[in-house]
């Protein structure tokens, strides 16, 4: 569910008080100081007017001239010094506002369900947190300042114009007109391209973090030209709509530039004309082309500025688009304290759970299972039976479209997520690294200190984890578990990944352990040995074991049949080869690929031996 967004630039800017509260007082000064800079250059044409109708134009003395030249240079003196204090003002607070925003974003996709991630690419979200952050920090410190600083000017300065030669000031709001107009239907022109390159700018940013990530496949199948083909097409549409987007700024820019400009030539010939009239001074006359001159440079900067004030209002709704997707995840409003752990596991129900995506067709509908404290349970079933779905209910990764899973009798719904998930530890058949070193990966299931085990606690449960996974390989590498796996573990074999991740799910000690195909990219001898170890270490923790192979059945003490989203059979492999009929479908099924796979073992275990000797 997504809140609806603010329909207009200035709600959608509006918005970003909530992050900018701190800051303001800061911003304000800034402001502040920056208007005083912009009124100390606005009253140097009055000086200059009093000074071309007083000494100039009359016997004055030689030091009245002195002094309004001192008067106009210490006025210079002082604007540079505002305009100094300006940086200094909105610098600080408007890095930190950027630094919150980012802070809250990622805080916020930690917490959304595995759903939005499948929905969006890393490209996007990747931009939102870079990009159009920073594009948001610009405009508050520089765009919005100056947009309030260049609106009072031209106010202030017009208003001067008029005081000082009102026929001339006309000639000049007359101006102001067609600017207001063009002014308007660019904000609708470039509010759409500016939408339109930014997302432009995020598909490409994920097309370059799937093609980097898929680097091994794109060259071992020769790919790489059709990767760099898609990359150039989404490259050009981007400098298309880039295009797109500066022309249509510089209609508004050759507007801006033009029309003052006009506008000071005609004044111009009619201030020659007064002037000669005697309806208009001569020193009147300078100060009015003095006072055009400081709000012309304003005027031509507004098209700067509200072009980065829609790029920011642009990034601000792409920014909350993530923002206000709601969770489907939530922690209860009160939450029910976790049971105490018992000493064999804690027990796991699953009564009539159904489970569809967004609508769809049920992946289950109505599972019954009971896993018994201290007992380790295999979930078999066809490819596409749910077994991966189910296992993500028990962690609350994703929470049932009806029934329940209760969590030693509490409906986990009931539970704060934290305290789930404390309880409940996970191995998926995709293990994902962390780019920090081998000890920090396994043990980052544990709490830091000071909640959590000291050093050298940490330190026998590293051991006994990775003794437990067989990562005897963890010893030949440079650093040994100081070591860094790198970017997602890929500079480990497949086989040394999955075996990090089970030592990881092992580490934490968990009252329930659930493990989905963790033995999949291991070989026969070494998935024995894990297997036998396994079985010592997780006599008092309840498992569930998602079973992709024959051989991992064998850690089970029961074994659950799902069929069509449905447990069909609760028992032991004995019971189930004799009276379950689809067990036995499903055990043929599964064989029949072990033997596929076991004719590549062999290849297999060379490529892992010589990974690791290269690690």
């Amino acid at each position: 569910m997504r809140a609806v967004r603010p329909a207009s630039t200035a709600r959608s800017l509006l918005r970003l008080v909530d992050w900018a509260r701190p800051a303001l007082p800061r911003m304000a000064m800034g402001t502040l100081v920056a208007l005083l800079a912009s009124l100390i250059a606005l009253a140097v044409p009055q000086v200059l007017r009093e000074l071309v109708n007083g000494p100039l134009l009359t016997s004055g003395s030689r030091t009245a001239v002195v002094e309004a030249a001192a008067l106009v240079l210490a006025l210079g003196v002082v604007e540079a010094v505002l305009i100094w204090s300006r940086r200094v003002f909105v610098a600080t607070p408007g890095t930190t506002v950027e630094a919150t925003m980012r802070t809250d974003l990622f805080r916020h996709l930690l917490d959304l369900p595995l759903s939005f991630h499948d929905r969006w690419s890393t490209g996007q979200l990747l931009q939102r947190a870079m990009s159009d952050l920073s594009t948001v920090r610009r405009w508050l410190i520089f765009g919005l300042l100056m947009l309030v600083v260049s609106a009072t000017t031209v106010v202030v300065g017009v208003g001067l114009m008029l005081w000082t030669a009102w026929p001339l000031g006309l000639v000049y709001l007359v101006g102001a007109v067609p600017v207001m107009v063009l002014g308007f239907r660019f904000g609708e022109d470039y509010r759409v391209v500016a939408r339109r390159a930014r997302d432009q700018a995020g598909d490409l940013a994920g097309r370059v973090e799937e093609s980097v990530h898929g680097i091994r496949v794109l060259k071992a199948f020769g790919r790489g030209t059709d990767a760099l083909d898609d990359f150039t097409r989404d490259a050009e549409g981007l400098r298309t709509t880039e295009i797109a987007k500066a022309r249509t700024l510089s209609r508004v820019v050759l507007a801006l530039s033009v029309v003052p400009e006009t506008a000071a030539a005609v004044s111009l010939v009619l201030g020659v004309w007064l002037a000669s009239q005697g309806l208009v001074s001569v020193g009147a006359l300078v100060a009015f082309f003095a006072t055009a001159a400081v709000v012309n440079g304003p005027v031509e900067r507004i098209g700067q500025l509200l072009a980065m004030t829609l790029d920011a209002r642009t990034a601000t709704d792409r920014y909350l688009d993530v923002l206000e997707t709601v969770s489907a995840v939530q922690d209860p409003a009160r939450p029910v304290e976790p049971a105490a752990p018992g000493p064999r596991g804690s027990r796991v129900e699953l009564r009539g759970v159904g489970f569809a995506h967004d609508g769809g067709e049920p992946v289950l509908d109505g599972v019954d299972l009971v896993l018994e404290p201290g007992r380790t349970t295999a979930l078999v079933g066809l490819t596409g039976s749910g077994k991966t779905t189910l296992a993500q209910l028990v962690p609350r990764l994703v929470d049932p479209t009806r029934g329940q899973v209760l969590l030693d009798g509490v409906d986990v719904r009931d539970l704060r997520r934290e305290d789930v998930r404390a309880a409940v530890a996970v191995a998926f058949e995709d293990p994902v690294l962390f780019s920090e070193s081998v000890a920090e990966n396994v043990l980052l299931g544990l709490p830091e200190a000071p909640h959590g085990p000291d050093d050298d606690e940490r330190r026998r449960l590293l051991a006994e984890a990775l003794e437990v996974a067989s990562a005897d390989f963890v010893a030949d590498l440079p650093d040994g578990v100081a070591t860094r796996v790198g970017e997602e573990g890929l500079s480990l074999s497949g086989g040394q990944r999955q075996r990090l991740a089970l030592a990881r799910a092992v580490a934490a000690h968990p009252r329930v352990l659930v493990l989905d195909d963790p033995l999949s990219a291991l070989d026969v001898t070494t998935e024995a040995v894990v297997t036998g170890r396994l079985r010592e270490v997780l006599e008092g923790t309840t498992t569930l074991v998602v079973a992709h192979r024959t051989s991992t059945v064998a850690l089970a003490d029961r074994v659950a049949v799902l069929e069509e989203g449905r447990i069909t059979g609760v028992g032991t492999h004995d019971e189930l080869l004799r009276e379950h009929p689809h067990y036995r479908y499903v055990l043929t099924a599964l064989a029949a690929r072990d033997d596929d796979a076991d004719e590549r073992d062999d290849v297999d275990e060379r490529d892992d031996d010589d990974e690791e000797a290269v690690a």
